[in-house]
């Protein structure tokens, strides 16, 4: 299945390298090339898109705030001169980081992990019932399925296509997305407070201005998240 591509960068030689790019490797197409951000917008709304190759350092808004703005997020690989800005690129959850000049190597390694991601199943959770009735999730972890219940889970870590759950007793490592155990738990029972990790409301032992206390772990409320965490809160104390 064919990745529709879309090109994000103001500078021309950049943008028109990653065109020249694209069109060499058969199973990618071009749906547009822009100049920013705002150009995308409009693309975005007349168009699929599976992946989107986006320049960070922009003149009218960086690639990042950009992506901070979009509800439906195709696949990402971050493209930018400067190397500071890849944890930040972590934090979003891309596919991938490249800095200029890029090769077309560099440029094949990185469409290559977009392909691995878009082949992810999307459904590796394979049974979930009603909260009310079984309050739990068979997972798939290695090449055996293990039933969690909810009440065991203290917080769930993504990182790329997997997500490492913690429970009270063990790790459980699956291939999947963090997005797709945000959307399976019950939304009563847990929050999301990073791009990286959801936490069980009746795990957290404190709340600092920037950090949740899970035993002896301390986790990041990151500024996309405070806002909801707080509400979240506020709605579960005394």
């Amino acid at each position: 299945m064919n990745l529709k591509c879309l090109i994000v960068d103001d500078e021309p030689l950049a943008r028109n390298l990653l065109v020249e790019y694209v069109r060499k490797v058969p199973h990618l197409d071009l749906v547009g090339s822009c100049s920013s951000p705002l150009e995308a917008i409009e693309v975005l709304r007349n168009h699929s898109v599976d992946l989107m190759f986006l320049d960070i350092q922009m003149p009218e808004i960086t690639g990042t705030t950009f992506l901070r703005t979009l509800r439906k997020k195709p696949m990402i690989i971050l493209t930018t001169a400067y190397s500071e800005y890849a944890l930040e690129s972590y934090e979003l959850d891309v596919v991938d980081y490249m800095l200029k000049p890029i090769t077309l190597e560099r440029f094949l390694r990185a469409v290559d992990k977009a392909d691995e991601r878009s082949r992810v199943p999307q459904v590796t959770v394979v049974k979930q019932v009603q909260e009310s009735v079984q309050p739990f999730v068979f997972v798939k972890d290695g090449t055996k399925l293990v039933k969690i219940r909810w009440e065991e889970i203290l917080y769930i870590e993504g990182l790329k296509d997997y997500v490492t759950i913690h429970t009270r007793q063990q790790k459980i490592v699956s291939l999947q997305r963090l997005k797709l155990m945000e959307e399976t738990l019950p939304s009563d029972q847990f929050i999301r407070i990073h791009n990286s990790f959801i936490i069980a409301l009746q795990a957290i032992d404190s709340v600092h201005k920037d950090k949740v206390q899970i035993g002896t772990v301390f986790l990041p409320i990151s500024d996309s998240y405070r806002k909801s965490f707080r509400e979240f809160i506020e709605r579960n104390h005394i």
